[in-house]
């Protein structure tokens, strides 16, 4: 979460303290009071420790995070038909779709909605429904953390509960990196044996950043996709990473459509060459996000 500055600074006057006294009194470091002076996001457990020492609700002392707030709401309240119901089923479809999966929108939705599986085509493999299933579990896990500081076992935890069930994990295990070579369309990916350090490395970048742009989110990305962490799901969870960046930013998320696959590879592949094909494939994938057409200003 994000304190607001001017909200804060009215209730600290209410109660005649400043921000420094406010911190000593509940025990707060002094770089969580620069992160709060630079307007960084501040863990929650934090901001409530500062709303319950100022009588108020954390809403009282934050930036407003519509689509976030939204998601979180609706998620809790198990809301049919809106902005969490719609991201769950959009997301899920079209990160699935284009890793292969032989399911169409209409049968996620239809999974999604009911928890059944309904009539399918006998094309569709186990592993397919299993991990739409468990993509979903993944979206929930990501709209509780987003605000959290990125880390290894938060992308680990991510895998696990992507593949969690499936042929793959039983042949390779889930939740652990890579053990074998791999390579992302016709990209050159990171040898096994550098894959922890090379994460670490990512990790340590992303959080080191002042100010994260969608600019930033979309090079974390490929930076992910090129070391290709894992055996397998590499691109579902670097989707999945780019939707709580992006919420976390309070930033439109993005999903990859079947129009803009192409567009998407095309970009992975000319990063180092003009980094614009991805940027600006992701902006459309902005575009695509139901925001717009669910929350109404």
């Amino acid at each position: 979460m994000i304190i607001d500055q001017a909200k804060l600074k009215d209730l600290l006057k209410k109660k005649g303290l400043t921000k420094s006294a406010l911190c000593a009194e509940i025990g707060i470091s002094s770089r969580t009071i620069a992160k709060i002076g630079k307007g960084d996001d501040i863990n929650d457990k934090v901001v409530k420790r500062i709303a319950e020492y100022l009588s108020a609700d954390c809403s009282e002392i934050t930036k407003s995070n519509e689509i976030l707030d939204t998601l979180r709401k609706e998620m809790r309240l198990k809301l049919s038909g809106g902005l969490y119901h719609e991201t769950q089923i959009k997301l899920t479809y079209n990160s699935n779709h284009i890793e292969g999966s032989k399911l169409t929108e209409e049968q996620t939705r239809y999974i999604f909605e009911t928890k059944t599986i309904g009539v399918l085509s006998s094309d569709v493999q186990i592993d397919d429904i299993i991990e739409t299933n468990n993509h979903f579990r993944c979206i929930d896990y990501v709209i509780e953390h987003a605000t959290d500081e990125m880390s290894e076992d938060f992308i680990l935890t991510l895998q696990r509960f992507l593949k969690e069930g499936t042929e793959h994990a039983k042949i390779y295990g889930s939740g652990k990196y890579k053990t074998l070579p791999n390579t992302v369309g016709g990209i050159e990916t990171s040898k096994p044996t550098e894959v922890a350090k090379e994460m670490k490395d990512l990790i340590v970048w992303y959080n080191s950043l002042k100010k994260v742009t969608f600019e930033d989110i979309v090079e974390f990305h490929y930076c992910f996709e090129t070391i290709h962490p894992f055996q397998d799901g590499n691109g579902r969870i670097g989707r999945l990473i780019a939707f709580k960046q992006c919420l976390e930013q309070n930033l439109i998320p993005f999903y990859i459509d079947d129009a803009n696959k192409w567009l998407y590879y095309r970009g992975l592949r000319e990063w180092n060459n003009d980094k614009n094909y991805l940027i600006e494939t992701c902006r459309i994938g902005q575009d695509k996000y139901p925001f717009r057409d669910i929350i109404v200003h």
